[in-house]
């Protein structure tokens, strides 16, 4: 594999959510990344064994209850730089592989957990999932319209954005650290911490009095006419984003507002107005108008495009955002580098390989490389 990780030796074991997702990013860098799985494989090579995110490294199955299984992911263990788990804590400890157990063997291995709610605190051992720890991040709770129920925002803030992101946020900068003090460490990624801090412009507004405990009552939760989604005549739909003053004047000018005598466009107590003439624009013409309208103005005005239209649409065309990877499209590595560039990534896994090939490979790459003592 190339990449800027290419020559990382990565331990994943077989979890859901974050944990393989940050596991196909480390593969999408280059990395080599060798996923455990268990031997009736619920999640991986048995009812899933085509999961596109496992793309990019190999498997070998393994009961890690067994002393033979176990030691055989002990040996790998010592020849790795990462191993990602994602059990609740303690788990990894009475298998014999929690972070003592894998420092005694190999000092210099970073070490990434990833749970729901941490390494410790009064809900550390409890189960949940991405909408749990959303709505006691107090994130939930802000994302929907006004008067009417939370809205879950799919997974993408729990498990992937404070979730793997910032396991990897961890694991890079450990590694990075281990350059200078020859040590590994234990990376404790909460998605409950990552979340919050993902949130932190939120917070920041909220306790500077800019931001309302109400959800939809904001300029970015879809309070503001400026920064909201659009029905068209035809169905579809246009994402409007004028928060600039003259982007909003282009909104105007594009939706033939622009004579009117309008309230500010700060006004709050006018945004209903607002609203309501938007409204009626939009609808009054299909989405491809709208297209054709803010095509080319700066406006921040969007077509609301589903998965398989913005697999077409002309800049994620342009930039391979996208591709078809053995019959299924997805999408490519990112981000990019000028100088240690990513290669297409392999298909998943249909089968397990032998931890002695693994090994031999591991122990053939750490013999040929440079002497930096």
């Amino acid at each position: 594999m190339s990449g800027p990780l290419a020559g990382i030796k990565v331990i994943e074991l077989a979890s859901i959510g974050p944990g393989p997702h940050a596991g196909m990013i480390l593969a999408d860098l280059g990395a080599d990344v060798v996923r455990v799985e268990r031997r009736d494989a619920p999640f991986g090579l048995g009812t899933q064994g085509r999961n596109e995110q496992l793309r990019g490294r190999r498997v070998i199955v393994a009961d890690l209850k067994s002393g033979a299984d176990r030691t055989t992911v002990v040996e790998l263990v010592k020849q790795a730089d990462v191993l990602i788990e994602g059990y609740r804590p303690g788990v990894a400890e009475r298998l014999g592989l929690g972070p003592e157990e894998c420092h005694a063997v190999n000092p210099r291995l970073v070490y990434g957990r990833m749970t729901g709610w941490g390494q410790d605190g009064p809900l550390a051992n409890r189960a949940g999932h991405d909408i749990n720890y959303l709505s006691i991040a107090g994130i939930l709770n802000a994302v929907g319209r006004a008067g009417q129920r939370p809205v879950p925002p799919l997974n993408l803030i729990g498990d992937y954005g404070g979730g793997s992101t910032y396991l990897l946020i961890g694991i890079l900068a450990a590694l990075w650290e281990r350059e200078r003090s020859g040590n590994g460490q234990v990376i404790d990624a909460a998605m409950i911490d990552g979340a919050s801090n993902l949130a932190h412009m939120l917070w920041s507004m909220y306790g500077g009095g800019a931001w309302n405990i109400n959800r939809g009552e904001n300029f970015l939760d879809g309070g503001a006419p400026f920064y909201d989604t659009y029905e068209c005549a035809d169905g579809g739909y246009m994402a409007v984003g004028a928060v600039e003053p003259q982007f909003y004047q282009r909104l105007l000018e594009g939706t033939s507002l622009a004579g009117e005598d309008l309230p500010g466009q700060h006004d709050r107590a006018g945004w209903p107005t607002i609203r309501a003439r938007l409204t009626e624009a939009f609808l009054a013409e299909p989405r491809r108008h709208w297209e054709n309208v803010f095509g080319s103005v700066d406006a921040c005005v969007t077509p609301v495009l589903s998965l398989d239209e913005a697999s077409r649409h002309e800049h994620v065309v342009a930039r391979r955002i996208v591709e078809n990877m053995g019959g299924i499209v997805q999408p490519t590595p990112a981000p990019r580098f000028s100088r240690t560039g990513t290669s297409t990534p392999e298909r998943p896994p249909s089968h397990a390989v032998s931890a002695d090939d693994i090994l031999a490979d591991w122990s053939a790459a750490s013999a040929n490389e440079p002497d930096v003592s």
